[in-house]
């Protein structure tokens, strides 16, 4: 008996691309975002692409970012951007209101987000009094 993936159990590609629409327009719309979406450059549409292809294959759905990326290394792709609790918090309460809004299945949202909540608490790389103020490329 084969387990099926939360790629496949939260209805694939078309609900990838709907999670990171609604995303981002979270991150341009909230005032507590504000912070976050000063870290990424004015088009979102690259980083969203590369996003999707990181959550496609993370999620256990087709290997979509490592063949062109390699190892996603998030950490490390990451340390050029100063992430503190704040950023982190924003960041989720981003997710979370995607998540809410595009995934249908109760069990499969709740797993997703307590592992992008380990993710996003993992990401943090400078102490909360630092002001997080680079910007992430599309790399």
């Amino acid at each position: 008996m084969t387990e099926t993936s939360l790629y496949d159990r939260i209805g694939g590609a078309p609900t990838i691309d709907a999670l990171v629409d609604s995303f981002y327009a979270r991150m341009d719309q909230l005032a507590e975002a504000r912070t976050i979406r000063a870290m990424h450059p004015q088009d979102l549409a690259p980083l969203g692409q590369v996003l999707k292809d990181y959550l496609s294959e993370w999620l256990g759905g087709p290997a979509l970012f490592s063949p062109v990326r390699g190892h996603p290394r998030m950490r490390q792709r990451h340390m050029r951007v100063a992430i503190d609790s704040a950023a982190r918090d924003a960041w989720l309460l981003c997710m979370r209101g995607a998540l809410a809004e595009t995934v249908a299945d109760e069990a499969a949202r709740q797993a997703i987000d307590e592992a992008m909540a380990r993710l996003a608490d993992w990401m943090r790389n400078v102490p909360d009094e630092q002001p997080a103020e680079n910007t992430i490329s599309q790399n």
